[in-house]
């Protein structure tokens, strides 16, 4: 099993956190991961993305350039990344914030509003929550019990009520992945 993963959107939305989590996750499950984020100069605000392996074997380089699944979370991610995107790959959009439509048709593509989804639970910050939820559910590459329980270890300082939303975040992205 292996799942290359490209995760973009503006810095802020929790991207680099969220490619750490799912990272995390992999560590869980017995799996071997890596995990390189690329925000450069633009920092809050600007295009941040990263870069997530999850694999039973060894890992020999952290850079995907040819991804399994790409999810973006802004606008400007959808024509950056979508050329990247394997052949029969997947591709997750954030359906609240891109009204591009993807070019290729040869890729699976999931539209999903996590922004949306996110005010409905009553935080905009756990819209990329939403997104691995979704991810999880198309992908299995790692399930939505393993993320919640990577939560603890990746946001420690995270209140116990912010580990429900989160989870409960998790999972509305997962139905909407249906």
């Amino acid at each position: 099993m292996y799942q290359g993963i490209r995760i973009s959107g503006f810095g802020g939305q929790g991207v680099v956190s969220a490619g750490i989590l799912l990272a995390q996750a992999g560590l869980i499950d017995g799996k071997k991961v890596s995990w390189l984020p690329s925000y450069g100069p633009e920092m809050r605000g600007g295009t941040a993305n990263c870069s997530v392996v999850i694999a039973s074997d060894e890992v020999y380089t952290p850079i995907v350039t040819a991804p399994d699944t790409v999810i973006v979370m802004n606008e400007p991610s959808l024509p950056k990344f979508e050329p990247l995107l394997k052949k029969d790959g997947l591709l997750i959009i954030n359906s609240s914030l891109i009204n591009s439509k993807p070019k290729r048709t040869d890729i699976k593509v999931i539209y999903v509003p996590c922004n949306e989804i996110a005010e409905k639970l009553g935080s905009l910050k756990v819209a990329t929550l939403v997104a691995m939820g979704a991810f999880a559910k198309a992908t299995g590459a790692v399930s939505i019990d393993t993320i919640a329980s990577a939560m603890k270890a990746v946001f420690k300082r995270a209140k116990p009520e912010m580990l429900e939303l989160n989870k409960k975040a998790l999972e509305e992205g997962a139905k909407a992945a249906d």
